[in-house]
């Protein structure tokens, strides 16, 4: 079993001019997100548009993505859904394809109890062998796994990483403090702020543009305790980061790596593309940033 560690890209998913997912560009996004330094991968999670894709779409971003980082870095395989059943069968087949791990959102509609959340991932970590990130994000789950029920949700045997994807940095501290070593915290919306705080990695929306820079802010404060020097790295990037944050964490990175010379394709509805002011400042971002796909070349279909 991997230890995950690091900053992972929550992947953006490329489709095509004619709305399929496009299989060569995501192998090129891979390879370019590894050569680039990247410490792992996350695809079909919200940034990867998993609800807007059918069952077999699902399947194929995750084989295309686990067959071409063959082994170079971590995969784990977003598998959230409403029912706990198609959760397991999400898991089980992410298993079999070969991902070293699963990140799973809480069931987002029906609102489930404490009681029901713990017995929701117990029930999906008896039928896997694959260690488990809990993905904590109340701002579009409708529930927040609080430090108290993440320490409940730690005694299960594989549930041993959380994203923690609120701005109340101290939440790491806390599950830190109840949690021990029985469940590793990765950041999610905060990266810096965790690190200092002590999460070992960052779910990172901002890594897909810019993956060698979110990758170097968390080695230099876990790796080398250069607190300064990385402050100033991420102030540095701040622009990019608050960019694709909120509502633009899918449409921003799409026009920002379209910019950047990568076919990335539109989001799907009811995602659209950015309106033209904001796709203009994607675009003066790009220059600022000197920012350029620096990978294989991706002809727009």
């Amino acid at each position: 079993m991997k230890t995950f560690r690091g900053t992972y890209t929550v992947m953006i998913t490329p489709f095509t001019a004619a709305g399929a997912v496009d299989v060569a560009a995501l192998r090129a996004f891979v390879d370019w997100q590894i050569a680039q330094g990247i410490h792992g991968l996350i695809p079909l999670g919200s940034t990867g548009e998993f609800l807007s894709m059918d069952d077999d779409e699902k399947a194929l971003v995750a084989e295309v993505v686990v067959r071409q980082a063959a082994g170079r870095v971590p995969v784990l395989i977003g598998t959230g859904a409403e029912d706990t059943r198609e959760v397991v069968r999400l898991s089980r087949r992410a298993e079999k394809l070969g991902a070293d791990g699963v990140m799973i959102i809480p069931p987002f509609y029906s609102t489930p109890t404490d009681d029901e959340l713990v017995h929701h991932y117990k029930t999906v970590a008896d039928a896997i062998a694959l260690p488990i990130m809990v993905y904590n994000n109340p701002a579009t789950a409708n529930v927040d796994l609080k430090p108290q029920l993440v320490a409940r949700i730690a005694e299960i045997d594989n549930c041993l990483y959380i994203k923690e994807s609120t701005l109340e940095v101290t939440r790491v501290r806390d599950i830190i403090r109840l949690c021990g070593d029985k469940m590793i915290v990765f950041g999610g919306i905060l990266g810096f702020e965790s690190f200092v705080e002590g999460a070992q990695g960052w779910v990172a929306v901002a890594s897909n543009v810019v993956p060698a820079e979110m990758a170097r802010i968390f080695s230099l404060v876990a790796d080398h305790g250069a607190i300064k020097e990385a402050r100033e790295l991420y102030l540095k990037y701040l622009p990019v980061i608050e960019f694709v944050g909120g509502q633009a964490y899918v449409a921003g990175s799409k026009a920002l790596l379209g910019h950047m010379g990568f076919a990335a394709g539109s989001p799907r509805p009811p995602r659209l593309p950015l309106p033209a002011a904001q796709d203009a400042a994607a675009r003066a971002l790009v220059k600022t940033f000197d920012l350029v796909w620096r990978g294989a070349p991706i002809a727009a279909a």
